[in-house]
């Protein structure tokens, strides 16, 4: 049976049912042809695509050309699984008109169903303005990676209890806002546990434990190909980097003996005319007919 589109509607209803929502990163037509395969019910086109596909060494790299771009790849390739377009570093902040333009080339060029944004109550008003333009949209607290320099590198949020406060308040008023879910990044599961209770939305989880409606990994990094750097809350599933380093060795290797390609991998010229061609060949008519 064909399975249904998923939906920002459909994702809350989960939450209502108690059933966990799960999520991934994709970047290319390939990987979320798999993914759409596997029934993954949303795929974020992550701006981390700036460090695990691009090589930058941080997020704010990333543009809006090259985020639509890898989004349409991404989109092409989804049938059934709601696609998200991570807005980047300087599209929403530099203010609300142009935020509100960049999140509709997510849906009009990229074939993206919802952006997400990072922050917290300061981010709302333009939140606001992207849902009256019926942009659907995701929120992303805790651990903003567009923030790195404010917060002096990839470390824990949330440990005192006034900022465990405020991220409470920064999700209840994303919620009052309007957006259909929010991600929670490296944050104390306690913490996302509360957070999970104070709202009606889903919160999908990134290093903030089980107690989140849903969870989200970068399809690199949980299947052992980008390993730069591994968080405490990485668990690899899979090791495909061991294996593609390994079928590109046994490539070299066959290429360099000579036993790649084998008949069984080349194309044969029909045997009844190659006497014929080879006679040709050996013959002064081919030098006549170059001159």
């Amino acid at each position: 049976m064909a399975l249904q589109k998923m939906t920002a509607k459909k994702i809350i209803e989960k939450k209502k049912r108690g059933e966990k929502i799960v999520t991934i990163t994709s970047y290319d037509y390939s990987f979320a042809k798999i993914v759409d395969d596997c029934a993954i019910d949303l795929i974020l086109v992550g701006d981390s695509l700036s460090m695990v596909i691009l090589g930058y060494k941080n997020t704010l790299s990333v543009t809006m050309d090259e985020m639509i771009h890898h989004t349409k790849a991404v989109t092409r390739g989804v049938s059934n699984s709601m696609v998200v377009g991570d807005m980047p570093f300087l599209s929403y902040k530099i203010g609300i008109k142009e935020a509100v333009k960049n999140a509709g080339r997510f849906i009009q060029e990229g074939g993206a169903e919802a952006v997400k944004v990072e922050g917290g109550a300061k981010i709302c008003p333009t939140i606001k303005a992207m849902i009256d333009a019926d942009i659907q949209v995701m929120g992303h607290i805790g651990l903003t990676p567009q923030a790195i320099y404010e917060f002096g590198g990839f470390f824990t949020q949330g440990k005192t209890v006034e900022a465990a406060k405020k991220l409470i308040i920064d999700a209840k008023k994303l919620e009052k806002t309007g957006v259909f879910s929010i991600v929670l990044e490296s944050i104390p599961w306690q913490i996302a546990k509360l957070i999970t209770k104070s709202v009606n939305i889903p919160t999908i989880g990134i290093g903030a434990g089980s107690h989140c409606d849903g969870q989200i990994l970068v399809i690199n990094d949980m299947l052992g190909l980008f390993t730069d750097f591994k968080p405490k809350f990485l668990k690899y599933f899979g090791d495909i980097g061991t294996s593609v380093r390994k079928a590109i060795k046994n490539y070299k290797n066959e290429v360099e003996r000579g036993s790649y390609p084998d008949i069984e991998h080349s194309y044969e010229f029909p045997k009844e005319d190659l006497n014929e061609i080879e006679s040709w060949f050996e013959s002064v008519e081919i030098e006549e007919e170059i001159k």
